[in-house]
């Protein structure tokens, strides 16, 4: 099966975290599939800014990226990030590799907002590095930073970059490891099934806000482009990933529309 798992970057803050799940991805691969590793890294990226003494500034959850985080993004998310983590991947027996948008076209942005500076939207990508690695066995490790027309280098949503990286590689399943149980409706319960439709509902009344707002119109979004399972899940429940896999009902699942009759 091809796998497309995207881990929260809260979940890599902590040596032990990153090490628990690099040994249960390296079983994952080892039992089969084709992987790919798409991280994000917001917690450390606004812990290095404001150790330089520089404030974050956000606009509907998206990092307002002047020049002088540009540089910040490559080093904390194409560096110290992207690096620890494959670090610890190939210490658990993994063949990973380290890349970000920009490589060999994977991920082309565009600005999104000139207000926002150098966030980019993701308008074409590309999955020939993908493709190639993950067919002799490699492991590649993405990070959010995406390239553009000029040689323009942008900031990227993590949870967007995930999709586009997911959809232009095919992969059969989406999982977001991240650091909430799933999707809670009104009563403050994980919803263990949704369609993207009532993705739709949750937003517009209200429910799903901020972060788990951006995340359900990225699993939206992949649904639309023909993934044909996205899950939402906990990364610190041990095994999540090889349990969602095998079938398990863990956090959230979106399916598309027409599953509803399936």
């Amino acid at each position: 099966m091809r796998l497309l798992v995207k881990l929260g970057g809260t979940l890599l803050d902590s040596v032990d975290s990153r090490r628990r799940l690099s040994h249960e991805l390296t079983d994952l691969r080892a039992s089969g599939h084709e992987l790919v590793v798409v991280h994000g890294g917001g917690k450390q990226m606004t812990r290095f800014l404001a150790e330089r003494g520089v404030e974050s500034k956000f606009v509907n959850g998206l990092r307002v990226t002047t020049p002088e985080v540009v540089d910040a993004v490559l080093k904390v998310f194409a560096g110290s990030v992207n690096h620890e983590l494959v670090a610890s991947l190939v210490d658990a027996g993994s063949m990973a590799v380290g890349l970000t948008g920009i490589d060999a076209r994977l991920t082309e942005a565009e600005p999104m907002d000139p207000s926002l500076g150098a966030v980019g939207k993701v308008v074409r990508s590309s999955a020939a590095v993908l493709n190639t690695l993950t067919r002799d066995g490699f492991v590649p490790v993405v990070a959010c930073v995406a390239g553009g027309s000029g040689g323009q280098i942008f900031n990227v949503n993590a949870d967007q970059m995930a999709v586009a990286c997911a959809v232009a590689f095919r992969a059969e399943q989406l999982i977001f490891l991240t650091d909430v149980d799933g999707v809670k409706g009104l009563d403050n319960a994980v919803i263990s099934s949704l369609l993207p439709s009532a993705c739709e509902h949750l937003i517009n009344s209200g429910v799903a806000t901020g972060g788990m707002q951006a995340k359900l119109n990225a699993a939206t979004d992949a649904i639309k482009g023909g993934i044909g399972q996205v899950v939402i899940a906990p990364g610190a429940l041990e095994r999540a990933a090889a349990r969602i896999v095998a079938g398990e009902n863990i956090g959230t699942r979106l399916v598309p529309e027409e599953a509803r009759h399936a």
